[in-house]
């Protein structure tokens, strides 16, 4: 198992004092080419480490964002393999930021544990974060993901006691992401007076850095969980982006890097707001 690029990336935001910002956009949305210019922007505009979502019919975890840039990306003809091929077009040109498919089991085991972990390997993909795959039922996949040295990068929530915490950490890799609200993706605001127990439980059970995502829309609340946890997870708010600029005939892909910047920005000074 390497998790280098994961690795690396955690080490020099420790270093520099601050949490990391991860970027989740959807493959394919709105288009193949138009999501390719968004990957490839992202870096610049501040994202730390890129979530990547391949497209499914019924993201059960999703609130509507999500689950509306899913059928546009489905509309566009991203499947699994389309997806990688996006992974390995970004990858031709970024070397250094950590690239972690996110999405359902699926389409995963219609594509074959082997080959996909095989080929998302070969298309520079450093993790996967499978939503609907619990420990129990992971050891198959986190077979041939090891064999491919490629991380699974499991989820945490705010009823994952600390026996369920135990088995959350086994065979978990790069960092765990924890889910700061019950409920799905887009809906409801963290608050980052209850997430700072938690990270650090999670922290302490799995000895890796943690990435608190769901409910941070908005500058203030990220910079609020950037002071507690190790990175700061955004997605509904930058799909919801493209949405808003389909519906206005302006440019997707302008307007998802100026809210990363927006948010990048919140997230890397954050701690420097609070020591000053």
């Amino acid at each position: 198992m390497t998790t280098a690029r994961i690795d690396a990336r955690f080490a020099a935001l420790n270093a520099a004092g601050r949490a990391g910002f991860v970027a989740y956009v959807m493959a394919g949305d709105p288009t193949r080419d138009q999501a390719l210019e968004i990957l490839r922007g992202l870096p610049a505009a501040g994202a730390d480490i890129i979530e990547l979502g391949f497209p499914f019919s019924d993201p059960m975890a999703e609130g509507p964002p999500i689950q509306r840039a899913a059928l546009r990306g489905l509309k566009a003809g991203l499947t699994l393999k389309g997806t990688l091929d996006l992974a390995r077009a970004f990858r031709d040109g970024d070397m250094d930021t950590p690239l972690i498919l996110m999405g359902y089991l699926n389409p995963i085991e219609t594509y074959g544990h082997e080959a996909f972990a095989r080929d998302a390997a070969a298309a520079g993909v450093d993790g996967v974060i499978v939503v609907d795959c619990p420990p129990e039922e992971a050891g198959p996949l986190n077979d041939a993901l090891d064999a491919a040295q490629v991380s699974l990068i499991r989820l945490a929530t705010p009823t994952s006691d600390d026996a369920r915490l135990k088995i959350i950490a086994e065979r978990t890799s790069g960092f765990v992401y924890y889910v700061s609200v019950a409920g799905v993706t887009g809906v409801k605001e963290a608050d980052a007076g209850s997430v700072a127990p938690a990270v650090e439980r999670v922290r302490q059970a799995s000895g890796l850095p943690v990435a608190v995502g769901f409910g941070i829309k908005t500058p203030e609340r990220a910079a609020q969980v950037a002071q507690v946890a190790d990175a700061v997870v955004a997605g509904s708010v930058l799909v919801d982006e493209v949405a808003a600029a389909l519906a206005q005939n302006a440019d997707p892909v302008r307007r998802v890097l100026d809210r990363v910047k927006t948010l990048g920005d919140a997230v890397r000074d954050a701690r420097v707001t609070r020591t000053a």
